[in-house]
């Protein structure tokens, strides 16, 4: 069986993270977009991340939404295919309105680096040479 993954996460102004996601190359399912929630393609027929409304999301729980800018709720890392799309990732995010998360982490067969986007929620692109990393661990 295959599964597919949809993250939802409470955005403050839902036009702003569109715009933001999309100058980092996300694409949006149309048919899952509206006015209170925008479905982020991460990867096609597998795995989206839905960007809803704060009050659209509280719909969807008792508890309370965290405050993003003084707590994580999650990590959300997703890979890239090269080193270079990584550091490309973050320039685009920081000049964008994101926000420096971590400092890059070179791992010789993984790097990675961190940025919030603007409602704090942390994404850390990242590659990996999995021939080398499968050597690596053993």
């Amino acid at each position: 069986m295959t599964r597919q993954l949809f993250v939802n996460l409470p955005v403050a102004d839902l036009e702003r993270s569109k715009a933001f996601f999309a100058g980092l190359g996300f694409a949006f399912d149309a048919k899952f977009t509206d006015e209170k929630a925008a479905c982020m393609i991460v990867e096609p027929d597998r795995s989206y991340v839905m960007l809803l409304s704060r009050p659209f999301f509280q719909g969807f729980t008792k508890k309370d939404i965290c405050d993003s800018a003084t707590h994580v709720e999650a990590l959300m890392a997703f890979s890239c295919p090269t080193r270079e799309a990584v550091t490309e990732m973050v320039e685009k995010a920081l000049a964008s309105g994101g926000a420096a998360a971590m400092d890059p982490q070179d791992h010789g067969f993984m790097f990675s680096w961190s940025f919030q986007d603007p409602d704090g929620h942390c994404w850390e692109p990242l590659w990996m040479d999995e021939a080398a990393a499968a050597a690596e661990m053993g």
